[in-house]
């Protein structure tokens, strides 16, 4: 079977030999092997692991994403951020670490601009308020 991941800005993995593949969902762990239904789900920051022909295993950890099988004969993966390894363990450690804290940090940003936000608002609404001495009828 084929196996795509891809980002907005490449194709990371492109190879038509896939024998099987593991991947992370919220739910857990699953598995994917050639006729597999048709499937799409939500991938959490993890790891992606596959088995080629040759039999030699390969992995590539991706920050969330969508994996999408079609016709049992292509998975295609999504997702912001893929980096391809041959280490496992220096994919789990290193790379989903920098990955979690580029998470954080987007969490953090997002929030500090909402608030940001939020104050604009509320000092538009209390310009837009009619204050006491602008009311009708006063001095009148």
């Amino acid at each position: 079977m084929r196996l795509l991941i891809t980002t907005p800005v490449a194709i990371v993995v492109d190879q038509a030999d896939v024998i099987s593949l593991r991947a992370e969902d919220e739910s857990g762990g699953f598995g994917i092997l050639p006729g597999h239904a048709d499937f799409l789900t939500a991938l959490t920051l993890s790891v992606v692991s596959w088995r080629g022909a040759e039999g030699h295993h390969r992995f590539c950890a991706v920050r969330y994403g969508l994996l999408s099988v079609n016709q049992g004969k292509e998975v295609a993966i999504a997702t912001r951020e893929a980096v391809v390894g041959s280490d496992l363990q220096h994919l789990e450690q290193v790379v989903l670490a920098e990955f979690r804290r580029a998470t954080e940090e987007e969490r953090v940003a997002r929030t500090e601009s909402l608030k940001l936000q939020m104050r604009a608002i509320r000092q538009i609404l209390q310009y837009l308020r009619p204050t006491p001495s602008t009311t009708l009828g006063e001095g009148a």
